[in-house]
């Protein structure tokens, strides 16, 4: 990750400073903030590649920050951190543009993850890999089949269009609401959502309640595993 500018917006000194130590050591660059106000006038000036963002700042909410910077052109991947119980700020953040999120208290190896797929991500080329693997997953986009360990897995149309949707985003969550929106065209009520998930679990996992392709990110949507 050499060359890596990483911006970290966070109000709490303690925050910052673990932010700071133990994304050095993996090769960041990196500059913090610890209001809204600061973290406007860092990016500025730094032009980060990354950006962390807690979505509660004193001085405005994290959220309202992200629409900000997204509506100025800022096209960075944005990972946001917040406390395990708000939910609704987490979709609204997914929705307003975040790439991904890790709840508070959170394990230093679990955000370095999340930072590279999300810097991944950002950095595809345009369009999509004509073969997706995972496991014993494989998933061929160009002619439209699925197999699980050397065996074709027939899925509904619904099924295959919520599948190709995880591919495209893959080790990214995506919320109910962005699933129904681009694979119905409309937002349905997520029972409707779960029980195409379900159903695809029952025909791709080895244990549809302990899923590994397929994961729940309870309260927000889905996560399909990164790629070998």
């Amino acid at each position: 990750m050499n060359g890596v500018k990483l911006l970290v917006v966070d109000d709490e000194p303690a925050i910052r400073k673990l932010l700071n130590a133990g994304l050095s050591t993996q090769g960041y660059d990196v500059t913090s903030a610890a209001t809204a106000a600061e973290a406007i006038a860092r990016a500025a000036e730094a032009r980060p590649d990354l950006v962390i963002l807690d979505l509660g700042l004193p001085d405005m909410p994290g959220r309202d920050l992200l629409a900000r910077w997204r509506a100025e052109g800022l096209d960075v991947p944005v990972v946001i951190l917040s406390s395990r119980t708000d939910e609704a700020g987490i979709v609204e953040a997914l929705e307003g543009g975040a790439d991904d999120y890790v709840t508070k208290p959170f394990g230093m190896n679990e955000l370095i993850a999340r930072l590279r797929v999300a810097l991944r991500h950002r950095l595809q080329q345009q369009g999509e890999k004509p073969l997706f693997k995972v496991g014993d997953l494989c998933v061929d986009l160009v002619r439209r089949i699925v197999r699980l360990k050397d065996r074709e897995v027939k899925l509904s149309p619904k099924e295959y269009e919520i599948l190709r949707l995880l591919v495209q985003h893959a080790g990214r969550v995506l919320t109910h609401a962005f699933i129904l929106q681009r694979v119905w065209g409309q937002a349905y009520d997520v029972q409707y959502l779960r029980v195409y998930v379900r159903q695809l679990r029952q025909k791709l996992e080895d244990n549809p309640e302990q899923p590994r392709y397929i994961r729940t990110e309870t309260g927000v949507g889905y996560r399909l595993a990164e790629p070998d």
